[in-house]
């Protein structure tokens, strides 16, 4: 049996749904506040990094090979991957014959550039919503990166711009998803569609499909089982959700965002890779980028796979997923 939890119905707006995904510089927004929390939650990125290449170019004269191949050591292990390193070096050696760069103490601006250019990755092309219609977004992932939870404080900025919010149990499979998922409801305010466990998640979204158009919701956050993106065959599984949503909703989903965990580093490249080729991404998020030095993984995902990052999780509490801005993201982490 489908169950359902209820809030009161918000006043409703006509204008386009909009995915959070940038919000104003950081001082239109909170002040200080919001960029010294941000800042914070980057230390562990910016010691492996920033202050490594402060302690590279401290005192030298000039840029020579030698200090080209410590920069080039430096980004890849703080996880920026091969094909960004070498993009980023090429870069840094054409300004350099250009005579554009010589002093070693412009070297740390130079980088701090590129990765921002790095980082600012167009939007995915993607179907949108029909007026009247609920924008609908599937959140996949392996096990262990925090789907949940993440939906659970997506739904919030949602809920937070007068949006009518829907959660979907998708994940019938783990033990305690579907009440984890019914918690995060009643936090933030949203309807909650779920079916018994070991149900078919496609025939839970396509039920939840149908309610969220009847009751006219804004926005659907379709929760997934976790799964390892070497299995084809829970990789199909992904495929036939996908599938179904469609049928029930022609363009839906309307966005696929990957969820992934910063602390795994390149695996997290690897992943998004193998995800994209299978059902295609529309965004990412990263989540746990306060726990680990290995920050660089934002860069290299993004600028490789040209997918815009929509959230980064940089702490536990409720309001630590924060809408993506990447010069906001660069001044943190050289700040």
């Amino acid at each position: 049996m489908i169950q359902f939890f209820k809030k009161k119905e918000p006043k409703r707006e006509q204008a386009e749904i909009k995915v959070p995904e940038r919000e104003e510089p950081r001082a239109e927004r909170n002040g200080k506040g919001f960029f010294l929390r941000l800042r914070e939650g980057l230390s562990k990125t910016r010691s492996g990094f920033t202050d490594r290449l402060d302690r590279l170019v401290f005192g030298k004269k000039e840029i020579t090979g030698d200090l080209l191949e410590e920069l080039e050591e430096i980004l890849l292990t703080s996880d920026l991957g091969v094909s960004t390193t070498q993009e980023l070096i090429a870069s840094v050696e054409e300004r350099i014959a250009r005579k554009e760069l010589s002093d070693p103490a412009k070297l740390r601006g130079a980088v701090k550039e590129q990765i921002g250019e790095f980082l600012e990755v167009a939007p995915v092309q993607h179907r949108k919503p029909s007026p009247g219609e609920p924008l609908i977004i599937m959140v996949i992932g392996v096990n262990g990166v925090g789907k949940t939870t993440t939906i659970g404080k997506a739904g919030r900025h949602f809920a937070e711009a007068g949006k009518k919010v829907m959660f979907v149990a998708g994940d019938t499979f783990r033990a305690a998803a579907r009440e984890q998922l019914e918690i995060w409801g009643k936090r933030v305010g949203a309807e909650v569609v779920s079916q018994k466990d070991g149900s078919d998640p496609s025939s839970v979204v396509f039920d939840a499909l149908s309610a969220a158009i009847s009751r006219k919701t804004d926005v659907v956050l379709v929760d997934t089982a976790g799964r390892l993106h070497t299995k084809v065959n829970l990789m199909d599984e992904l495929g036939k959700i996908h599938r179904v949503a469609g049928k029930r909703l022609p363009g839906a989903p309307h966005e696929i965002w990957l969820v992934l965990d910063a602390t795994t580093g390149q695996n997290a490249v690897s992943q998004a890779e193998m995800f994209n080729k299978s059902i295609g991404v529309t965004g990412l998020i990263l989540t746990k980028l306060d726990g680990t030095a290995k920050g660089g993984v934002a860069v290299a995902i993004s600028h490789q796979l040209h997918i815009p990052i929509k959230f980064i999780g940089i702490g536990e509490k409720i309001d630590d997923l924060r809408p993506f801005h990447a010069k906001d993201f660069v001044e943190a982490l050289f700040g």
